[in-house]
């Protein structure tokens, strides 16, 4: 489990094609520091397992078909920056909100409006998840959790704005997608869950 809040920006150092998968170097020596083999990192809120530290301040991490069909670790390659977050401890404080880095579905930033003190980003949102997110609500957008400050649904299809303060601006992946960037989305597991035990 992932709060949310980013712990540190690292860097794609390699990519390995593997038979229906590939295993990503991660450049990472905060959250790499004290992890272990089997432990838990979100890589642009995707959860995945380290195979293997390195003392250099690197991890790898094997990322099968399935998770690049649904997410846009597909697209990485070396030199892509990563929003990177260890799984929480007990102790944690939850920052954020409970994100599972269970990744949904994919987002594009559809536009970019700046202002003094934040920016605010609008992302298109698959029609499938636009039933469980909410104005005022949580989303996980590339790992990083945000308050829904608005939906919008017209003939183009269903899109959540969301609000950068300066932290998130200059300390995530989010403060430097273009317009037409892919991201991943995870909305909140409580929807999820509501949703499901309403249906049956």
């Amino acid at each position: 489990m992932f709060t949310g809040i980013i712990e540190e920006l690292g860097e794609i150092v390699g990519k390995e094609d593997l038979p229906e998968a590939a295993r990503l170097r991660i450049r990472g020596p905060l959250v790499s520091s004290d992890a272990r083999h089997g432990d838990s990192i979100a890589v642009n809120g995707v959860c995945l397992t380290v195979v293997r530290c390195f003392d250099s301040g690197e991890f790898t991490a094997d990322v099968m078909q399935e998770t690049l069909l649904r997410s846009t670790l597909q697209k990485l390659d070396p030199g892509s920056v990563v929003n990177l977050e260890r799984a929480v401890l007990p102790t944690t404080r939850l920052g954020g909100h409970i994100v599972q880095g269970h990744v949904d579905g994919t987002g594009q930033v559809l536009g970019r409006s700046p202002s003094d003190f934040w920016e605010e980003v609008w992302i298109s949102l698959p029609r499938e998840l636009a039933r469980f997110v909410a104005e005022k609500g949580s989303v996980a957008i590339d790992g990083v959790s945000l308050t829904v400050s608005a939906l919008a649904h017209d003939a183009s299809g269903h899109s959540l704005r969301v609000s950068l303060i300066p932290t998130t601006l200059s300390a995530t992946t989010l403060g430097r997608a273009d317009v037409g960037s892919a991201v991943n989305l995870e909305v909140d597991v409580v929807a999820k869950y509501l949703d499901r035990l309403t249906l049956h």
